[in-house]
């Protein structure tokens, strides 16, 4: 089974600017989390601590000298979005997580409540015929 892996919507601007090797480099590891899902593991991928969402994780790689991190998690329809990441390598380690956390609970807010006004959508034309 494949999983679909998204980007919101801001992540993917900023994954715009990003040179093209190191889009590479996480559309490799992106190829990764669509074929093994949540299956994928440490020490690809690891769960995010201090989170509101338990199911909040990491995809973890290196990338010429980097330590690149991007948040993710599962939605209800069992697909991957992606949603912040940055190099955490020279960056206070709980100074960079406090915020890439902070800006994936945001966006995955974000990402829950546009599925549910658009299931909410799909209930009420489903009511109407």
């Amino acid at each position: 089974m494949h999983w679909s892996v998204l980007f919101h919507d801001a992540f993917d601007s900023e994954f715009q600017e990003l040179a093209e090797s190191l889009q590479d480099e996480l559309l490799a590891h992106a190829r990764l989390l669509s074929e093994f899902g949540p299956n994928l593991g440490r020490p690809t991928v690891d769960s995010l601590k201090g989170s509101r969402h338990v199911n909040l994780k990491e995809l973890r790689f290196s990338w010429e000298g980097g330590v690149w991190r991007i948040a993710f998690a599962f939605d209800p329809d069992r697909q991957a979005i992606l949603l912040v990441g940055g190099d955490k390598g020279g960056a206070g380690q709980r100074r960079f997580y406090k915020r890439l956390i902070a800006v994936a609970d945001q966006r995955l807010d974000e990402h829950l409540a546009t599925l549910a006004a658009e299931k909410a959508k799909e209930h009420k034309r489903g009511k109407k015929t």
